[in-house]
């Protein structure tokens, strides 16, 4: 009976982790978008959090201790520290420098889609047909976002390069979480942040050093306001936010962690909308069912039914280019 209970306590607690996270990170989509109005340039913005990253980190893993981490996994982490942290907040800052964060963040929800087709094209998983059809629905919720977000977005004529760079900051991302799950299992996630943060800490820095003077937010002409957006981007979501992911994933199902990433562009769309960010039309909330529905087919956890059913379609790559095969 205490053992069912503490099951459940640790589940409830595992629930308010995720649920804080990806409220955190949800947040910091119209957040950078604030930031990125007038007080920071996207290279100076991404710099700033490798940077920070990596201070933070690695004064706390000398605090703990100390793991041997082999050559080629830091080779692993060298690719994506590159990719996964450098790449991803540089394409983040610059496609909300043009575009909405409403866009964004339904953008940025196509990542359990992409990882899926990324592990189906180089790893040969098979893909349930139910899956196929979930990425057939986020794909069109992407599409009707893009078709009308160009037409009057909030970067006016600049945002189908806003979309661009969404569109490249899932991929990265997306390839990130492919290349890193071996050492993200292997070692501690101190350990692999610190590394990563350190990796990307050092590319950044020779043009986030150049950018550092003409950035409004680090001169007297900075407000409350926007140092308050900074702090909140360095202290929230890149820090607080780790911690607590790892710390749910020790209490709840992958699936169900997976499912929580849906709440970030409701919570980005919804204060976007608040503060004047974006304006609410019709093809948004349509956008939004049809992306998160879509991402919900593809993360859904497999009934042992469906495992046992024949008929799955696998996609793979070959000299005749990308293919779907059917299996009876």
């Amino acid at each position: 009976m205490q053992n069912e209970e503490k099951v459940e306590k640790e589940k409830r607690q595992g629930l308010i982790a995720i649920l804080c996270a990806n409220t955190m990170f949800g947040l910091n989509i119209p957040v950078t978008k604030a930031l990125m109005a007038g007080w920071m340039t996207p290279m100076g913005y991404t710099a700033t959090r490798m940077i920070f990253g990596a201070i933070v980190f690695w004064s706390i893993g000398a605090f703990l201790r100390q793991e041997k981490v082999r050559g080629k996994d830091i080779l692993v982490m060298l690719l994506g520290g590159l990719i996964g942290y450098m790449g991803t907040q540089f394409f983040f800052s610059q496609s909300l420098k043009y575009t909405s964060p409403v866009v964004f963040a339904l953008i940025m929800a196509l990542t359990p889609v992409l990882v899926l087709i990324i592990a189906a094209i180089f790893l040969k998983e098979v893909i349930p047909f139910r899956k196929v059809i979930g990425i057939g629905m986020s794909v069109s919720g992407a599409a009707l976002v893009i078709l009308l977000g160009t037409k009057g977005g909030a970067g006016g004529a600049n945002s189908l390069l806003g979309l661009v760079f969404a569109l490249l900051c899932v991929l990265a991302y997306s390839v990130y979480l492919v290349i890193t799950r071996t050492i993200s299992l292997k070692y501690k996630p101190v350990t692999v942040a610190k590394w990563m943060f350190l990796i990307s800490a050092a590319i950044s820095m020779p043009f986030g050093i150049s950018e550092f003077n003409s950035q409004t937010i680090f001169t007297n002409e900075a407000t409350g306001m926007a140092i308050s957006l900074l702090v909140f981007a360095l202290l929230f979501s890149s820090v607080l936010a780790f911690f607590l992911m790892p710390y749910a994933l020790k209490r709840l199902e992958a699936s169900t962690v997976s499912i929580f990433m849906n709440w970030q562009p409701i919570v980005a769309s919804v204060l976007a909308i608040i503060v004047g960010q974006d304006t609410l039309t019709w093809d948004k909330p349509v956008a939004v069912i049809l992306v998160l529905s879509g991402v919900y087919l593809v993360t859904k956890q497999t009934k042992p039914a469906e495992k046992a059913d024949k008929k799955k379609i696998q996609l793979f790559s070959g000299k005749a280019g990308l293919r779907i095969r059917k299996q009876i």
